[in-house]
């Protein structure tokens, strides 16, 4: 193998913040429950699937990355939805409100090393019609929270306080960090 490192996620989000960063990697997605357990905080949830993830990959001879990335309000950890009636509850929820977005960074090679990132996502009023008009674009079908900062759903992000790579699905200077100690540098 000739990569930096084994990406354990089929996110094509992820693999576009490795390639901005200049990273070679292999792609080896693992198919996993991310069901929550019961009563799981959320920052803890995104650091235990994350370390899944990055634990599945067996007999890897680079390190392996994997992330996991979660919406949430108060303590309800939103996924993906599941159909336009579900997308159109949640982007209710978070209009007008501020909500967090956790992302956990699991990369294993001579050690298991883990980061979180929290990231506070603050949302305009929407109105019925946008959130409608957004549906039809497509874009929040596979997205958790039914939206993407990186896309069309930009124009509902009033504030945001952290890492916008985060939010993304990968926090690029956390990860930067991480790779560091298993001596991937990307300068």
């Amino acid at each position: 193998m000739a990569g930096q490192l084994i990406l354990a996620s089929a996110s094509p989000r992820r693999r576009e913040l490795l390639d901005q960063m200049g990273i070679q990697y292999y792609v080896a997605p693992v198919g996993l429950n991310e069901t929550p357990l019961a009563n799981e905080q959320p920052a803890v949830y995104v650091q235990r699937i994350a370390a899944e993830k990055s634990a599945a990959v067996k007999d890897a001879q680079i390190p392996v990355l994997a992330a996991d990335t979660a919406v949430v309000l108060g303590n309800i950890i939103f996924g993906k939805p599941e159909h336009k009636n579900h997308a159109l509850q949640m982007l209710s929820q978070l209009s007008g409100r501020t909500h967090q977005v956790y992302t956990a960074v699991s990369l294993r090679g001579q050690e298991h090393w883990q980061i979180l990132s929290m990231t506070e996502v603050t949302f305009k009023n929407l109105s019925e019609q946008e959130m409608i008009a957004y549906w039809a674009t497509g874009e929040p079908k596979d997205k958790a929270g039914a939206y993407a900062i990186q896309g069309v759903g930009a124009m509902f992000v009033e504030a945001i306080s952290g890492s916008f790579s985060g939010v993304v699905g990968l926090p690029i200077f956390e990860t930067v960090e991480i790779l560091a100690k298993e001596g991937i540098t990307i300068l």
